[in-house]
């Protein structure tokens, strides 16, 4: 299942792609097929948390916390949604809804000026925005980080989640943290989305970017310069980039890309990914130097495509069953 021999140490199930959902793209868009046939339960009982940044901007992240199951004294887990989620994502709520049965209380974080943080935030997040991982952890009522916290992060918010581990958790409760597809080489994985095989995609993507921003405060010049980009390269160029202060799109690429600041992570930290991944290159899982850190652990199956994971048997699904074994494990 994988070349890391880390793998073997763990036990971890082995994927097995559950029919009809075999290859890479069909395992990608299995969630938007539950999802527009209305097969999928989107129901999840929760209460709202506003989190202050805490930056002096004034915004408010949003959450939802899901109570766990009552005298299980289970760590806090803390889902982290990629580019264009927010907490109704589908991954987002059906690890909620695993994890909370296991006993965990569980928030799902809208990052910076996403889903209902939109309305909460004048700026928006990025690849790198690690700090504010931090400022929803020293926002929240401290009775919920007594039995420590794990990490959930999917996508660009796996990317996120390990610039946090890297440069903002030293000194907060963290026990274990999950990587789910994530980006880790961010400039080979914008240009696998503009491959003319991931056009559809890339055309879903910058709809949704474009869709995210326009409800937000934009610049004039931003909102003019919105129709016009066709790509998600043309996009992190001229909006995120500039906006963040990295400038151009490269240079917020090699300076947010999570592989050059893991060898500083000291959380045990299990990273998810699917050799057949049509958005995420699995060359930098195979070249990283995995023996220079002992807290990661890649775990690296054949199939399961782009945070699908759809395996065979009944939900809840092959990533699932992976994070919830790490963090009983740690």
């Amino acid at each position: 299942m994988s070349d890391n021999p880390k793998n073997s140490i763990e036990n971890f199930p082995q994927f097995r792609a559950r029919p009809p959902w075999w290859g890479g793209d069909l395992q990608t868009l299995r969630n938007t097929v539950a999802l527009s046939l209305g097969r999928f339960d989107s129901a999840l009982p929760g209460t709202r948390v506003e989190l202050p940044a805490g930056d002096g901007s004034g915004d408010i992240l949003v959450a939802v916390l899901s109570e766990g199951r009552e005298g299980a004294r289970r760590p806090l887990a803390v889902l982290v949604h990629g580019l264009t989620g927010c907490e109704a994502s589908t991954y987002m709520i059906a690890t909620a809804r695993h994890l909370s049965g296991l006993g965990h209380p569980v928030l799902r974080l809208n990052l910076r000026g996403a889903g209902p943080s939109a309305a909460t935030c004048r700026q928006r997040y990025h690849a790198g925005r690690g700090e504010d991982i931090a400022a929803a952890l020293a926002g929240l009522d401290q009775v919920l980080l007594r039995d420590g916290v794990g990490f959930v992060g999917y996508s660009l918010g796996g990317n996120i989640l390990l610039n946090f581990l890297a440069k903002n958790a030293s000194g907060l409760p963290v026990r274990a943290a999950v990587s789910v597809s994530a980006p880790i080489d961010l400039a080979a994985s914008s240009r696998r989305i503009r491959d003319w095989r991931n056009g559809l995609y890339q055309r879903y993507l910058v709809r949704r970017m474009k869709s995210d921003w326009a409800a937000t405060e934009m610049t004039q010049t931003q909102r003019a310069a919105l129709p016009a980009i066709r790509s998600v390269y043309e996009f992190d160029d001229l909006l995120v980039a500039p906006q963040n202060g990295f400038g151009t799109a490269d240079n917020y690429y090699a300076e947010c890309a999570a592989q050059r600041m893991m060898g500083d992570i000291r959380v045990p930290t299990l990273l998810l990914h699917a050799a057949n991944d049509p958005w995420i290159p699995i060359d930098a899982y195979r070249r990283y130097d995995w023996t220079g850190n002992p807290k990661l652990t890649p775990l690296v199956a054949p199939g399961g495509g782009h945070v699908g994971f759809h395996d065979r048997g009944a939900p809840p699904n092959w990533h699932d069953r992976c994070i919830a074994q790490w963090f009983a494990a740690h």
